[in-house]
């Protein structure tokens, strides 16, 4: 598929971006560029989620969630082309990817299943088990009494499982009435469980028969359509094994096969079913790489919490939130103690530095202990060489709308890691924990203040040189308020300088980055280097609202003044940007809107979230509220498991929110965003170092009463409820913990 951008070539690999050490789920074959996906200029090789640097900091990029990945490597045939074995389907064309909206996606990295809703693994697309960004099976047909089963119904049941309903008619039913149904559990560990049920009043004898089937290729080739034929199969135990180089896989069949077939890779059972009777057969999936889902661990980073109140999606809502965030967690190779969040499911299971730092942010509230291990990893891959990118944090470049080159190469990551440092501090981070990673803050700070220009802008990586975005000023304006207030409480040198360069880019912004227009003027998008605007209001205006938590519960200073704030608000809150299911990453009356494009007028899950809790946390409720309760409607229609993104089409009466076909679902920082769009109605701001907690709730109450259990604050629970009338109230807390706010 393409975005609506105009055409560019993609930008070359940054040379001095080294490969990361934490990359070992980064989808093999990865892509050059960071463009949207299209044929690369020249027609040099592209790879899928791109980084350019080989595995490492992988698909992922700054909190932009929707880059899609890029067309597999030609090396292998022309674009295009199938070459499919048994149970292939032609695969979409060069530049293409396979629709994932309708499908089933369990997952527990490094697993990953693909199903359709029917059940069955036809070995289309992108169905199949995979681990470690390999398809170990492609196809898992059943055949009962030589028909295929009749589908009735598939539904994920967690974030790591599918269950699908079926029922057979065979000769022997004595009317219209099915008497064999099937019911099929598939797990992301690799593993099926197959329970045949009988209603008949008589005993049956009914053959049983699984085709498996497998190519063994990895996601980015299946995803270009080119995995390539099945491979021949041998007996292997009680299944089958297939063998490429460099892989293998096994699946094993409990109770053993009477039969099986190594040219037709079928599995047979002669099953008999007593009146009433049911019958099981387990399916395990296995290789040498073994599966260690940090998700599944008991000690976990993200704790259990729970939500309820008027509004009974609250639960759900959180509780699917934590699920796919939980299932999202990958571990550092080189440093298994620590995990991080993988940026999405099944485009972006590489790390994404930026969105992975986000993620943990907006989990602060449940602990901080994936804000450690984050920082941890992400720390481990900061750049030491060179007087201008020492301290610099690699990241790809991403897409930046239909009116900006891409950019953000490095820069988002390395201007979050102080922020996040700096707010798990106020939630409880340990104080040991802080010095551990202080000096890789530091780094970034001083990055910072060495990249900032002679105009006072942090300017763009790449194609994107000379311009300064609005978005990155947020960013960059945010680190070093809390950074300065970071390296001042430690007593460490660079604050003051800190203070001082946030403090000329608030007088600066406010003066040269706002556009007055008659209908009350809006922020530029981006300023160019001799001082042109770029004005197209996008998602990205909401980050001026985010401006971060200091000591005290206290929020930072924005870029925008009072006035400047409240008219941002009310453009946010527009019908030209809130499609009534969330913020459009482009306002509907821009040049170049399209609902369906990232940045250009999809609704993007987080951006909503960011806008909702800077609104909420300006005073703003109205906007706010109506951002939340039409991103909530929305999780309601997606069976609360939030895309990455999704189309901005208006809202009607008896309309529903299109689906993106390539979106994400799961992704991190939409699943996050659960966790913050809940405790935001709360408005905790924690200041554990000096031992207190603000409450600031919207008191409008926009989801009506609302109870918050299975916190944290200071590292002991915490749990809060605000009441219809907006009023707050903590009911669990550390003893020395003082309320105030």
């Amino acid at each position: 598929m393409a975005f609506n951008v105009p055409p560019r070539a993609n930008p070359p690999a940054r040379a001095e971006d080294p490969p990361p050490p934490w990359g070992d789920l980064s989808l093999r074959g990865e892509a050059r560029g960071h463009t949207p996906p299209r044929a690369p200029a020249g027609g040099g090789p592209a790879t899928l989620g791109a980084t350019g640097r080989g595995p490492g900091l992988g698909s992922g990029g700054g909190p932009g969630p929707g880059r899609r990945p890029g067309p597999a490597s030609r090396t292998s045939g022309p674009a295009g082309t199938s070459g499919h074995g048994p149970g292939h389907g032609p695969g979409p064309g060069f530049g293409e990817l396979p629709p994932l909206h309708a499908a089933l996606i369990s997952v527990a990295l490094p697993g990953l299943v693909v199903s359709a809703e029917h059940g069955q693994l036809t070995g289309h697309g992108l169905e199949g088990f995979y681990r470690h960004g390999r398809r170990l099976l492609a196809r898992c047909q059943l055949k009962v009494a030589g028909r295929e089963p009749i589908a009735l119904q598939g539904r994920s049941i967690s974030a790591d499982r599918a269950r699908f309903f079926a029922v057979v008619r065979t000769p022997a039913d004595s009317g219209p009435d099915p008497e064999i149904a099937i019911e099929r559990l598939r797990q992301a560990d690799g593993s099926e469980r197959i329970t045949l049920r009988s209603s008949s009043p008589r005993p049956l004898r009914l053959p049983v028969e699984i085709a498996l089937g497998t190519d063994l290729a990895d996601l980015g080739a299946v995803a270009a359509g080119r995995a390539g034929p099945e491979l021949p199969g041998s007996v292997h135990d009680s299944g089958m094994r297939w063998t490429a180089p460099g892989a293998h896989a096994v699946v094993s069949a409990h109770p053993p096969p009477a039969d099986a077939l190594a040219s037709a890779g079928v599995l047979r059972w002669d099953v008999e079913l007593p009146p009433g009777g049911t019958y099981t057969i387990e399916l395990t999936i296995r290789t040498d790489r073994p599966a260690r889902p940090p998700g599944q661990a008991a000690s976990h980073p993200l704790p259990q919490a729970e939500a309820e109140g008027d509004d009974p999606r609250v639960g759900p809502l959180l509780q699917s939130g934590l699920d796919d965030l939980r299932a999202l967690l990958v571990r550092d190779p080189a440093h298994p103690v620590d995990v991080y969040a993988a940026a999405g499911v099944p485009w972006r299971t590489g790390p994404a530095p930026a969105e992975a730092l986000w993620a943990a942010r907006m989990a602060l509230p449940l602990s901080t202990r994936l804000a450690a291990a984050t920082l941890r990893a992400v720390a481990r891959t900061q750049l030491a060489g060179g007087e201008r990118e020492s301290g610099r944090i690699p990241g790809p470049l991403r897409d930046a709308g239909p009116h900006l080159p891409p950019s953000c190469t490095g820069v988002e990551a390395t201007l979050a890691f102080p922020v996040v440092l700096a707010e798990a501090r106020r939630w409880g981070l340990a104080e040991s924990e802080v010095a551990e990673l202080l000096p890789a803050a530091e780094r970034c700070l001083r990055w910072l203040r060495g990249c900032v220009r002679e105009d006072g802008y942090l300017g763009e990586p790449g194609p994107a040189a000379g311009l300064a975005r609005a978005e990155t000023q947020a960013h960059a304006h945010r680190a070093a308020v809390l950074g300065a207030e970071l390296l001042r409480e430690y007593g460490r040198p660079g604050a003051e300088e800190c203070a001082a360069l946030a403090a000329g880019l608030r007088e600066r912004f406010r003066e040269e980055f706002w556009i007055e227009d008659l209908a009350g003027g809006r922020p530029a998008a981006a300023r160019t280097a001799d001082g042109r605007h770029l004005p197209p209001l996008g998602a990205g205006a909401a980050h001026l609202l985010d401006t971060g938590l200091l000591g005290a519960g206290r929020l930072a200073p924005g870029l925008l003044d009072k006035v400047q704030t409240e008219q941002l608000a009310r453009l946010l809150g527009s019908p030209a940007m809130d499609s009534g299911w969330g913020l459009r990453g482009l306002g509907a009356k821009e040049p170049g809107y399209n609902p369906f494009g990232h940045r250009a007028g999809a609704v993007r899950v987080y951006d909503t979230a960011v806008a909702v809790t800077g609104l909420a946390a300006a005073g703003y409720e109205k906007e706010a509220s109506g951002l939340l309760r039409g991103l909530l409607d929305a999780a309601e229609t997606f069976g609360y498991r939030l895309p990455e993104m999704y189309a901005g089409e208006q809202r009607t009466a008896d309309g529903a929110p299109l689906p993106h076909p390539a979106a994400c679902r799961p992704a991190a920082v939409a699943a996050a965003s659960a966790v913050q769009l809940l405790t935001t109605l709360a408005g905790i701001r924690p200041d554990a170092p000096a031992g207190t907690v603000a409450l600031c709730p919207v008191r409008s109450a926009p989801l009506g009463a609302v109870r918050l259990s299975g916190l944290s604050v200071a590292g002991e629970p915490f749990a809060v409820r605000v009441s219809r009338l907006g009023v707050g109230m903590v009911e669990q807390a550390a003893g020395r913990l003082q309320l105030g706010g």
